[in-house]
């Protein structure tokens, strides 16, 4: 099944994991090649074991840590063209780079990325909807607000991981951050409150979700309390009082947990209940793909539609 977990997720840097079968993937390398390993290691993860490393903006707190880290790995870089472009500028490893566009869906190992645009202060940053063997993990790191699109790609995740990066009342009463620097952090590219995300997860929350992870936290303008009871809350409002909201730390990694844990085992049907048959690639079962299970609860009440019916032209639509 698909697992994911978060090496650290912090303005000092971000990093998370997500495996499925003998595919092991990182989406970011903010943290120094140091830390990447030794935190790799804690997951008991070999990091010489990655197969690729996927990344969502060229911001250094997601990108810092690929040159020392690749110096003696042959790990490939998936990222879209622009992203790309400006990384390689400060790398001087021997990376072997995989370009991808904004949009596009592209498939590592045994793991698929479906890639949308988010609004932020980069050159083309991306978020990811990962799909393993039918489970869906929905990524959304650095984002100033939330598009028809991102709500659009996100519906129907087993699994939630948002930025929550700060507490509206905390940055504005903030003394050690100069007036410019608070509007870079709200403005619409810049990044998500605890409100705004509370509203993304009502919005995109269905039958299928399992639970929440917020990221990117703030150390000054933001505590894990407050950003998880806000996001409880809004999940209380829709009835989903069985899903756990977590926030992922900046210094210690948040373990391995199934996107999905809801999904069954493969099952391979037993023609003698003594004797299993021979494994062949005739008779190898394939992970079934999850189901659209339904949890033993009241009917939750119908909600007006986020996406409206009428076609968008391509700047609503993505911003």
């Amino acid at each position: 099944m698909l697992e994911f977990a978060v090496l650290g997720s912090g303005s000092s840097g971000n990093s998370a994991l997500v495996r499925f079968g003998d595919t092991t993937l990182l989406i970011d390398a903010g943290l120094s090649a140091r830390q990447l390993t030794t935190r790799l290691e804690k997951l008991g993860v070999d990091p010489d074991s990655l197969n690729a490393i996927v990344l969502t903006h060229e911001h250094g707190d997601h990108a810092r840590g690929i040159d020392v880290f690749c110096r003696k790995r042959s790990i490939p870089i998936y990222a879209t063209t622009h992203t790309a472009a400006l990384v390689r500028e400060g790398v001087t490893s021997p990376v072997t780079w995989r370009a991808f566009e904004s949009g596009s869906s592209f498939t590592v190992g045994k793991v698929r990325f479906e890639s949308f645009s988010v609004p932020h202060d980069a050159v083309d940053p991306v978020g990811f909807v990962i799909d393993g063997g039918g489970s869906r993990l929905g990524f959304l790191s650095d984002t100033g607000h939330v598009t028809r699109l991102i709500l659009e790609r996100l519906k129907g995740v087993d699994t939630l991981f948002t930025e929550a990066n700060y507490d509206e009342l905390l940055l504005q009463n903030d003394t050690k951050r100069p007036w410019a620097t608070k509007q870079r952090i709200s403005n619409r590219h810049g990044h998500l409150s605890n409100e705004q995300a509370a509203e993304l997860v009502a919005a995109v929350v269905s039958e299928r979700l399992q639970r929440v992870v917020l990221g990117h936290l703030s150390s000054d303008c933001n505590t894990a309390e407050i950003a998880t009871r806000i996001i409880s809350e809004k999940l209380v409002s829709q009835n989903r009082v069985d899903v756990p909201v977590e926030c992922a730390d900046r210094s210690e990694p948040l373990p391995f947990v199934p996107v999905n844990a809801a999904a069954p085992e493969p099952v391979v049907a037993m023609q003698d209940r003594d004797t299993p048959p021979p494994v062949s690639a005739q008779n190898r079962v394939a992970e079934p793909e999850s189901p659209r299970w339904k949890r033993s609860q009241a009917p939750q009440p119908r909600r007006a539609p986020i996406i409206p019916d009428e076609p968008l032209t391509q700047t609503e639509w993505a911003f």
